[in-house]
């Protein structure tokens, strides 16, 4: 068979992926195998693929694809997230961009054009995937806001308030000025800012006196209601019960005393804000103080912000202290860096605002999911994870479930009056107005009557139900996909999301299956480039994984991305890694083509090639099971470099090497065949990380028909080796390595035959050593006269007579500064061996590599002068 020089992924993969997806290899249905399910973290709708996704996506397809060579009924389920405020966000700036303010036009107005939005770019994430290889069941493919899906969110909403578990309350939360929603705390990213910390003159009523409070934020005096100071602090214990007036505001507001305010920070005097910071909120309604909200939902002052009315709250920050200046009122202002709260999908500032907002009890149901974790049987990869985990779901907080966005499931409570407690939650309005009948007595309400919250749920609120709800487990509990592969087997995702998303799935599979909703979760680490910046749109610091592709391969690009992605450790970005991905994929197209131009022939297999077959096998056995061992501990990376090491190192360079016939020769069609099977066993392991490459090779070594396709071979299972065959193997291969050290370092012509003197009694591999080391005699038990090249194998002594084309002078020369030098390190070894301290406090181990180097020290000076006497 004419097989192409060179390999061309391009032509290959999409001809491969093709050919997977027409005979359906991704598609699961349940059946009698046991099943191995894994869904995805499922991006943005509108995302699009970027290096984290690439690896995180390439980790999952390693797994599925390995499960599905290993006998599982493997199914990964695809899907997207509709994104609340993402998505929201670009269809308001589509729409301002056109004129249209969201604020103009109804909510079924604005959800038509965010879903022609989403029609339009959603799914293009789901499309790149594919290019990258992942083996997804697409006709599962899952949409967070599909009407099933929403029913299942609304339906666990109405259950859980039905517990007593979701509540309306008038409390502090975050609020984005931008994307006009509040956020939960987990969303709020705390940065620090260089700002200035202003010493505001707040005078005292009836007096010339001023009391002088130190706040970063000027421009909130206008919602002040008191002056806290500490009951202890001494040095405002005369104003105690009096009032101050607020600067500019000219507001008269009361000194109240409270433990929190910290005497030493500041003046020890704190102007309260209750409508603007969490903690003045606590400490107004310890003190029952009036609340005034000076800000609007867009960051600009309100009319309670007199002439700064409609300024940006950053403008009048400026403005004010300016102001505050002229009129005297202000004592200094510092330079102050402080950790200010921003929003992690805008980047906007948060400012602290009371509303009306629905929450979850967190408390009753974090316990369990706690549990669980702590006991394994959820386990986290790597562990030092389960700490992180236990921190927060011992300090939880009730979640605040709702958004102020269109672009969502709609809260499915019903108000039917004015009042707090007017209102009725149920999965649609028809069941609302039963119950909202049955709440007030009033049989002639209708539907009509009734207004549906306008808020939408938190996004995290869908997707804390995921691997429920893609098989509509909420729907009907007992379906037999529910049943059968929930729950499902692992998790890939990053460690950024272990609240907003693991913990919450936690607790909501225990809350309505009863069960853990995944047995393992692999933690990946953060993609960075050389300057360990986390990669970034912004940065333009992040290469486009589909130009990588393009250029290195899928195949290249996965085995790139893994090479040096341990769980939980930031992976550092270096295209080299791409290339060696790279190279790795010429250097078994190479290896393919090799054995594919050897002619075989009818003749028995030699000792040499009986010898390396022997150790082959138990070598592949004995990989076999060190990678499976990987496999278990989710050491993917490692895994990858015991295969690529068995590949290159054992295979291509060892295997090939000791079977290749001479030249004009054939192969014995014995050798020929079982060299076959080894690698097409080769190709079964490569095939999870280079599936495009092992699928063609597979395919192109012989005909296969549709169920003999590599994507659902299954992987050789670990058999037992024998450890002595392969040490015996080893030793050859160092023997070899010394004879090529040898000529490489005395530079002899690797055709210039050689022979070998040891006190070994055997080499159980001589015939290996003998053509793969050129060598035409090894002479055992004995040693030579003549000048030598001598090294050690272990405690075996391997002499080769020097060639007759070397310059014995020049040898004598440099074996004399050799001598010289090992002398004077085993002098310096000595003397930290020699000091009793040292012996005394080091670790036993670290003694034990100074001994060991004494002695190797004392062997080569043993040699070395043996071969001076010679020269």
């Amino acid at each position: 068979m004419q097989i192409s020089e060179k390999y061309n992924p391009q032509e290959t993969e999409q001809k491969w992926y093709n050919f997977w997806m027409e005979n359906k290899y991704f598609h699961s249905e349940p059946n009698e195998k046991p099943p191995y399910t894994v869904v995805i973290p499922p991006p943005n709708v509108t995302g699009i693929l970027h290096m984290g996704h690439m690896l995180n996506n390439t980790i999952q397809d390693v797994l599925v694809r390995r499960a599905r060579m290993q006998g599982f009924n493997a199914c990964w389920i695809p899907g997207t997230d509709h994104a609340s405020i993402a998505t929201e966000a670009k269809v308001v700036a589509k729409l301002k961009s056109e004129g249209v303010n969201k604020s103009d036009i109804t909510r079924e107005e604005f959800l038509k054009h965010a879903w022609e939005w989403t029609d339009k770019y959603g799914g293009t994430i789901l499309e790149q995937l594919k290019k990258l290889g992942c083996s997804c069941d697409w006709d599962r493919t899952r949409f967070t806001l599909e009407d099933k899906m929403s029913q299942q969110v609304i339906k666990s909403f109405v259950d859980l308030y039905n517990k007593g578990l979701i509540y309306r309350g008038y409390r502090m939360v975050n609020w984005d000025p931008e994307a006009k929603t509040n956020i939960s705390d987990e969303e709020v990213i705390f940065k620090e800012q260089n700002g200035k910390l202003y010493f505001l003159k707040y005078k005292i009523e009836g007096t010339e006196e001023f009391l002088s409070v130190a706040t970063t934020r000027p421009e909130t005096i206008f919602g002040d209601t008191a002056v806290c100071i500490n009951p202890n602090d001494e040095r405002y214990a005369h104003l105690k019960g009096k009032n101050v007036i607020v600067p500019i505001v000219n507001r008269v507001i009361p000194i109240i005393e409270d433990d929190y305010v910290d005497i030493e920070f500041g003046t020890g005097a704190l102007k309260i804000t209750p409508a603007h910071d969490t903690n003045d909120y606590e400490i107004g309604q310890k003190h029952q103080l009036k609340m005034i909200d000076a800000l609007d939902d867009d960051g600009n002052l309100n009319e309670h912000g007199l002439h700064y009315a409609g300024k940006n709250r950053f403008d009048v920050r400026k403005q004010i202290a300016k102001e505050l200046e002229e009129k005297d009122l202000l004592l200094k202002a510092e330079d102050y860096v402080n950790k200010v709260g921003t929003s992690e999908r805008t980047g906007a500032v948060i400012e602290p605002k009371v509303s009306v907002q629905w929450f979850l009890k967190m408390s009753e149901i974090a316990k369990p999911a706690l549990d669980v974790v702590m006991d394994d049987e959820v386990k986290f990869y790597p562990e030092k994870f389960k700490n992180t985990y236990k921190h927060w779901m011992e300090n939880i907080r009730d979640w605040n479930i709702s958004r102020q966005l269109w672009w969502g499931q709609q809260i499915p409570a019903f108000y039917y009056g004015e009042g707090e407690n007017d209102f009725v939650v149920a999965e649609n309005i028809e069941d609302a107005l039963v119950l909202a009948k049955e709440k007030t007595g009033n049989p002639d309400l209708e539907t009509s009557n009734l207004r549906q919250d306008e808020d939408a749920l938190d996004t995290w609120f869908s997707s804390w139900l995921w691997p429920m709800s893609v098989f509509d487990g909420l729907l009907d509990p007992e379906n037999k996909d529910i049943n059968y592969y929930y729950p499902t087997s692992d998790l890939v995702t990053g460690p950024d999301i272990i609240f907003f998303w693991v913990a919450r799935m936690i607790m909501a599979g225990l809350e309505y299956r009863k069960e853990v909703p995944f047995k393992n979760v692999y933690f990946t680490g953060i993609v960075r480039d050389k300057l360990r910046r986390k990669m970034s749109k912004q940065l333009g610091n992040s290469p486009d994984p589909l130009e990588l592709i393009s250029k290195y391969g899928a195949d290249g690009v996965r085995v790139g991305s893994l090479l040096s992605a341990p769980a939980g450790n930031d992976l550092l970005f270096d295209e080299d890694l791409m290339v060696q991905g790279r190279n790795f994929m010429t250097k078994i197209w190479s290896a393919f083509r090799l054995i594919n131009m050897w002619n075989h022939e009818d003749k028995p297999a030699n000792s040499t090639e009986t010898q390396t077959i022997e150790w082959f096998e138990n070598q592949l056995n004995k990989s076999i099971a060190e990678i499976n061992d990987q496999f278990d501990k989710f050491r993917i990376s490692d895994a990858l470099h015991l295969i690529q090491k068995l590949v290159k190192d054992d295979f291509c360079g060892w295997y090939l090497e000791a079977i290749k016939p001479n030249y004009g020769e054939g192969i014995s069609k014995e050798v020929y065949d079982r060299t076959v099977i080894f690698f097409e066993e080769l190709m079964k392991l490569l095939h999870p990380f280079m599936p495009f490459q092992s699928e063609e090779i597979w395919q192109l070594i012989s005909e296969r028909n549709r169920d003999e396709a590599l994507i659902i071979a299954q992987q050789k299972k670990a058999e037992a080796f024998n450890e002595d065959i392969i040490k015996n193997f080893e030793t050859a291969s160092e023997v070899i390595s010394g004879v090529r050290n040898y000529r490489q370092t005395k530079g002899i012509s690797p055709k210039e035959v050689v022979e070998i003197y040891t006190n070994a009694s055997e080499f159980a591999n001589g015939s290996v050593i003998k053509k793969l080391g050129n060598v035409a005699e090894i002479h055992f038990g004995e040693k030579t006269d003549k000048p030598s090249f001598t090294f050690l194998v272990g405690a075996t002594e391997v002499s080769i007579p020097l060639s007759d084309n070397l310059d014995l002078g020049e040898e004598k020369k440099k074996t004399e500064e050799e001598l010289a030098y090992l002398k004077g390190f085993l002098i310096s070894v000595d003397k930290k061996l020699s000091n009793e301290k040292f012996v005394a406090n080091a670790k036993p181990e670290v003694v034990e590599v100074e001994r060991q180097k004494q002695k190797d020290a004392q062997d080569k000076i043993v040699i070395l002068e043996e071969k001076l006497k010679s020269l």
